[in-house]
This record gives structure tokens, sequence and C-alpha cells, in this order.
């Protein structure tokens, strides 16, 4: 069986991500952000990347620095906006960064799209409205729906909740949000984990994302004070 890299630093794990690369991000709003991974990318010095994720970052979070920083060119997102969406609004009122708003379902689905394979799907979401603007339409048992293309990239940071050394991942509650799907979308996927077990070591039943789809763990422990904060891990 294959195993992936486990790498000692989140750092290690991203030295040579190339400039102009398209990222997916995991999360949802804090719950389940590879908070540690997006670091490590504002660390490695990326630029020009296209971003994927359910929102633009809060307040100062890694995400949002990335955006401050003009580090990124393009954002795909469901929720750009917020009261602490800061750095994002000046970045857009400036003109300096691109955003494609996509409705969160679309936005999964598009996703998921990518990582099974499928070409396109049609979609009541969006139809009639100024996000369905230039995309194919049909009418399919007297319903009105758009063509919407899959989303692939060049990278998915994800935060799971263990994984063994087959790159096999469980996730923590509601932290599993998009993980399983950006994980399956990317072509080299980086997963932060609170712990790496050995081969065997989990339950295959409760496997959500088989370790094809993985690439590279880094284990950080469960003990660190934003895992806590957001209910991620027991106190």
């Amino acid at each position: 069986m294959t195993r992936v890299r486990v790498a000692a630093t989140p750092l290690e794990a991203l030295s040579d991500v190339p400039d102009g690369s398209t990222v997916m991000i995991g999360g949802f709003g804090p719950a389940g952000q590879p908070v540690d991974l997006v670091e490590a990318l504002l660390e490695q010095g990326a630029t020009d990347l296209v971003v994927v994720s359910n929102n633009a970052g809060n307040g100062d979070d890694p995400l949002a620095r990335l955006i401050q920083e003009r580090r990124v060119r393009k954002i795909v997102c469901s929720f750009p906006r917020q009261v602490d969406s800061w750095h994002f609004d000046a970045a857009y009122r400036a003109g300096e960064i691109e955003l494609e708003l996509v409705p969160q379902g679309n936005l999964a689905e598009r996703i998921r799209a990518a990582g099974a394979g499928i070409g396109a799907f049609f979609t009541p979401t969006g139809f009639g409205t100024p996000l369905a603007e230039g995309k194919e339409t049909r009418r399919i048992d007297g319903v009105d729906l758009v063509l919407e293309l899959p989303i692939h990239a060049d990278l998915a940071l994800v935060r799971a909740h263990r994984a063994d050394r087959a790159g096999n991942l469980v996730y923590r509650k509601t932290a599993r949000n998009f993980g399983p799907v950006m994980a399956a979308a990317a072509r080299r996927t980086v997963v932060q984990v609170a712990e790496v077990v050995p081969t065997g070591g989990l339950d295959p039943e409760v496997v959500v994302t088989p370790g094809i789809y993985v690439d590279a763990v880094v284990a950080l422990g469960s003990g660190r004070s934003h895992e806590r904060q957001r209910g991620e891990v027991p106190a």
C-alpha cells in the first residue's frame, strides 16, 4: 500500500507551491479551516493565486492576510463580505482582486463534479440572475436550468482530525464541510491533522476521504488553541 508523505512542518509540505496556482482552502468560516497550512502558504510566498473557498477570510486570519498582501488575484467563493471582511473589501474596492460569486450549493457541487469526473451539470440555482449571464440555459421537465462547470484546483489545503500513513482521513463534526470534495478535486492535496496513526489504525467504516486523494499530511497535535476555541477538539 502506498504511503503518503508525512511532512515535519506545514512549510515543508508547501515548499514548492508555484505562483499562479489555483488553491482550494477548506473550512466553513473558521470551522475546519486549515489555519496552519494557510499560514505556511503565507510564509512560502506564492503569489498571483486563485483561491477557492467558502468565504474571503475573517478578520486577520491567514486567508484574509493572503488577500491583504495582494497575493490573491481571484477568489471564487459564496460569502465574500461579512462584518470583518475588511481586507477583501479594501482589495475589491481598489480593483485589486477579481471575485467569482457562486451560490454555496453550486460551489460544493462544482467542486464535487471535478472530483467525480463530471463535465458539467444543470441546476436551477442562479437562473434568471446576473450569476447566470453568459452561461448556457435549458428548460428540462418544465424547470429552467443553468449549466455550471466543475472547479478544478492545483492544490487543496484540507483540515481533518486524523490520518493514517496511507493518507486515509477522518474528520471531526462540522469541521468536515468542504474537505472531502476539495481533496478529490485537486491535483495535489495537503492535509493538516491532529494525529497520524499507523496504516490500519483507523476504522475503515469511518474513513471519509480515501488516501488515494491525499499527497501529504502534517500532524500538529490536538491541543492547539485555535482548535479549542472552535470546539473542534475536546477541552
